[in-house]
């Protein structure tokens, strides 16, 4: 899963990356795009791995890309520069400043910033949108395409992003290619002084979130990257002064996989134990195009034992005889924890 962390000059965002990813990587108005990733911690991953005793153990990921942001702190716009990179994120993190920042003359006004942002991401949709109507009409493109893009011009003049359009209103099969802004799962992060690490969201802003079908954390960067940085051992008395039970990545992978309404399944086997991120209500078809695109393409069943089953029983050929491993087709329903195995054929 690719993250992409953006924010206006000052918001903290390269702080909040290395709280995320470990790293210390200098802060100040730069011009370099930043890479990081982490593992996914899954107590389930790590008991199978006992078992099986694998060459590889794999865990979901998340990598991290910290967006170059404005030089112009107090311009809030993005430019054309900064919209591109952030296209080919699966998810957008906003970073708003909650904080006085000496460097800066205004005021923090997160919920502004938020504003400003959110109107950025209609305007470049809507120019999209709008462009792609008028060459449609003058090529005479597929009706049904066109009639996607006026429910999304119309979402949008509405001041609405094109998140909030269920999949029975859009085919999102007619966006692919077009890297829309307001599509993107958005999650909201509030940077904020230490002595509000553990306070709640504003109410502005989460009424802001919740017309944007978006989802936000609280944190305080500054001080959340000192104990990032320090022993694990260390780590929860500091969390404990701040009032927070769990750390930021931690809280970060949970609101994601909320947001995005993620599930893992497995594949074991002497070589590798692996996490495989999806989406809730995936099939079997689909989920086996994770693992490899000639899975899904050659599908012919999946057999699939629930993690549980697999821990009760200890062994694969043991969930056989107690009659738990499932022969399941293309339509099959993953579900959280499935231990999978495809049978294939091309």
């Amino acid at each position: 899963m690719k993250v992409g962390l953006v924010g206006f000059a000052g918001s903290g965002k390269t702080t909040v990356f290395n709280t995320l990813t470990g790293q210390d990587v200098p802060t100040g108005f730069g011009g370099e795009l930043h890479l990081g990733t982490v593992k996914v911690p899954d107590e389930r991953i790590d008991a199978l791995s006992k078992i099986f005793k694998p060459k590889k153990t794999v865990y979901a990921e998340m990598v991290f890309s910290d967006i170059p942001g404005e030089h112009d702190a107090e311009n809030k716009s993005l430019s054309r520069k900064s919209l591109d990179r952030i296209r080919d994120q699966d998810v957008l993190c906003l970073v708003l400043r909650a904080f006085a920042n000496p460097a800066l003359s205004s005021d923090p006004d997160p919920a502004a910033d938020l504003e400003a942002f959110l109107n950025e991401c209609l305007l470049a949709d809507l120019g999209i949108v709008e462009r792609k109507l008028d060459r449609g009409k003058k090529e005479k493109a597929d009706p049904r395409e066109m009639a996607a893009f006026e429910t999304m011009k119309a979402t949008l003049e509405e001041g609405l992003p094109i998140r909030s359009l269920s999949p029975e209103e859009l085919n999102r099969e007619m966006l692919r290619g077009h890297g829309l802004l307001s599509d993107r799962p958005l999650l909201v992060v509030l940077n904020c002084p230490e002595e509000t690490a553990s306070a709640p969201m504003p109410a502005a802003i989460t009424q802001q979130l919740e017309s944007q079908r978006a989802a936000g954390l609280v944190l305080s960067a500054s001080v959340e990257a000192a104990i990032a940085s320090m022993d694990a051992a260390d780590q929860q008395v500091f969390l404990d002064d701040l009032g927070l039970t769990e750390s930021a990545l931690a809280r970060f992978i949970r609101t994601a996989y909320g947001l995005l309404d993620l599930i893992s399944f497995f594949t074991v086997g002497d070589d590798e134990v692996r996490a495989w991120p999806i989406r809730r209500g995936t099939k079997a078809r689909q989920a086996a195009g994770r693992i490899h695109s000639d899975l899904e393409r050659g599908f012919i069943r999946a057999e699939v034992m629930p993690y549980d089953r697999f821990m009760e029983h200890g062994s694969e050929q043991a969930v056989r005889e107690a009659g738990h491993q499932k022969i399941e087709g293309k339509d099959y329903v993953v579900a959280d924890g499935d231990i999978i195995s495809v049978r294939f054929n091309v």
